[in-house]
């Protein structure tokens, strides 16, 4: 597979390169960055380390490069500022969103390539680059929760002394202020985590609130993410490459589930070789699905803001 990266010089892209690097999975990585130097600097730097990690193609490129591309990872924005929403960020990033998207459509993207929106608000950006490139809704998608889902489970474990990677439990809905935590399906190693000792209401509400400000916590102390939303895009991108279907949070349009109609939202999505494969309707608990559904009004309102300028 070959995966383009737009934004491979900043921080997010450059992680999510490594964490592909390290993966050794897909077959070519090339990085695009406004900043041509740094972007040829990144390439360069995972290159020289390529004898230890995997056989690989990595270097800088332009959008031209996007044509030939099986993914195109779009990681490019402004930062986010520490006091600021996510959606915050719409009237400084949307513009410069749109002229990537437009540049991607003069290079000529596959038909089949898979568009993957990283860049925040990420809900909304990914319903733009749907409206703009035209692509079929399956290979439009965006990173959504995943990276909100991989610290809920993290802060769970470590909080519970508890094994990670057993943790399974899902934050759904916008990437920002109304996401939601999803009690009701947890599990740690298919046991409910609600049957854990110490797992009381309280300790909910003290876990997702931490999860909610682990990005401004990150921002403060070192001025950004980038090793965990690597991660994160690496798996999506794996999933992608090997046609796993894993099911994640990836934030794609709804059509119906939930009662959501018309936006990109994170709902559990199986990820495969063609995007989306399909979307699942879980039970929720009553509260789940009114907060589920007020993300989803948000977003709506936020997206015709956008479209009607």
């Amino acid at each position: 597979m070959k995966v383009a990266i737009i934004g491979g010089g900043g921080r997010v892209g450059s992680c999510a390169a490594y964490a592909l690097q390290l993966g050794g999975i897909v077959r070519e990585i090339i990085l695009l960055d406004a900043n041509k130097a740094t972007a040829e600097g990144e390439a360069l730097d995972l290159l020289h380390g390529s004898a230890y990690t995997a056989d690989q193609v990595i270097r800088a490129g332009e959008y031209a490069d996007c044509a030939a591309a099986d993914l195109v990872c779009i990681t490019a924005g402004l930062r986010r500022k520490p006091d600021e929403s996510r959606l915050d960020l719409i009237n400084r990033n949307v513009a410069l969103f749109r002229d990537i998207v437009r540049q991607l459509n003069e290079a000529g993207l596959r038909k089949d390539a898979i568009v993957f929106v990283v860049s925040n608000p990420v809900d909304i950006l990914t319903q733009l680059a749907l409206d703009d490139t035209g692509l079929p809704k399956n290979q439009v998608i965006g990173l959504g929760t995943v990276l909100d889902t991989s610290r809920f489970c993290s802060l769970i474990a470590d909080a519970l002394e508890l094994p990670p990677t057993q943790v399974r439990a899902m934050i759904l809905g916008e990437h920002g202020d109304t996401m939601l935590p999803i009690w009701s399906s947890a599990t740690v190693d298919g046991v409910p985590l609600t049957k854990f000792p110490g797992v009381t209401p309280a300790f909910q509400s003290q876990v997702f609130a931490r999860t909610q400000k682990s990005g401004a916590e990150v921002i403060s102390r070192k001025g950004g993410a980038g090793w965990a939303v690597g991660v994160g895009i690496a798996e999506v991108i794996h999933s992608i490459a090997l046609d796993r279907r894993r099911v994640l949070p990836v934030s794609a349009h709804v059509s119906g589930l939930y009662g959501i109609n018309g936006v990109c939202i994170s709902v559990p999505t199986v990820v495969g070789r063609t995007g989306v494969i399909r979307q699942y309707e879980l039970e929720l608990w009553p509260k789940e699905m009114q907060g589920l559904q007020t993300s989803a009004k948000a977003l709506r309102e936020v997206l015709a803001t956008v479209r009607g300028k």
